[in-house]
């Protein structure tokens, strides 16, 4: 039977990858969705797939967020923040306008999005599911903004867990590893040109420190935030879901 029947859901970064992912799948499972994100033709396609709503927008522009919240009517049951962008940096040169970038899409965009869902939210009780990375907990050199981001999502989210709990709101965070999506392969693009490779050579070299020997799919990730977002977690808040496949235990090399 549908989980989400006569729900209605709004999901961020919806154009592509983990979001539009969720969003499809939050669909399947019942509900009304309304996708809200960059990329207009890829989100039209998205809200096309699931027969959802699309609003084309950036989560750093305030009106752009009051018109998602506004698209959802009278009430909301879940908000899945998955927006998000990644610049590879390193602590003692990032500039300050990749840093302030990274943030305000990562982090403040997310808080821009719950807190202008809170009033639909406390109408009967939802959800709150935000994407951070385990970035968040096991930072790489070339990830200091990325990585202050998503463990900022990570201490947002309790907050609000804590929070909002007597509303009858849930806040939790799923946390993935490495997932096939455009973000990860722009990233394989710029090791291969640093290394003198190909992505896919070092899609394989990523893979080889992963236990379960591979990088994710975007609907796994949706899964876990289906998972959260449902009745099925009415006892889960300000929890945060790892999905690594094993990506944080000790790593080894692993033959081809």
């Amino acid at each position: 039977m549908p989980r989400l029947d006569g729900k209605t859901a709004l999901v961020t970064g919806a154009a592509t990858g983990i979001g539009r992912a969720t969003a499809v799948l939050l669909a399947l499972s019942g509900a009304r969705v309304v996708l809200f994100g960059l990329g207009d033709a890829e989100l039209q396609a998205a809200a096309a797939e699931c027969g959802g709503q699309a609003i084309h927008g950036d989560v750093t522009r305030p009106d752009d967020v009051a018109r998602a919240v506004t698209a959802c009517g009278a009430w909301l049951d879940i908000v899945v923040n998955a927006a998000g962008l990644i610049v590879p940096d390193q602590p003692a040169s990032v500039s300050d306008e990749v840093w302030a970038r990274t943030l305000d899409v990562n982090l403040t965009g997310t808080m821009r999005i719950c807190r202008a869902s809170l009033p639909l939210l406390r109408q009967r009780g939802g959800a709150i599911v935000n994407v951070a990375s385990v970035a968040a907990f096991n930072a790489s050199p070339d990830s200091a903004s990325y990585a202050a981001s998503k463990a900022a999502v990570v201490a947002y989210t309790r907050s609000l867990a804590y929070a909002h709990g007597a509303d009858g709101i849930r806040a939790n965070a799923v946390a993935p590893g490495w997932v096939r999506t455009p973000m990860s392969a722009y990233e394989m693009q710029l090791l291969a040109d640093q290394n003198g490779t190909t992505p896919d050579a070092e899609f394989r070299g990523v893979e080889r420190r992963i236990a379960l020997g591979r990088m994710a799919e975007p609907a796994e990730i949706a899964a876990c935030c289906l998972f959260l977002a449902s009745d099925e977690a009415s006892f889960v808040t300000g929890a945060v879901l790892v999905a690594d496949g094993g990506g944080r235990s000790p790593t080894q090399n692993r033959a081809v």
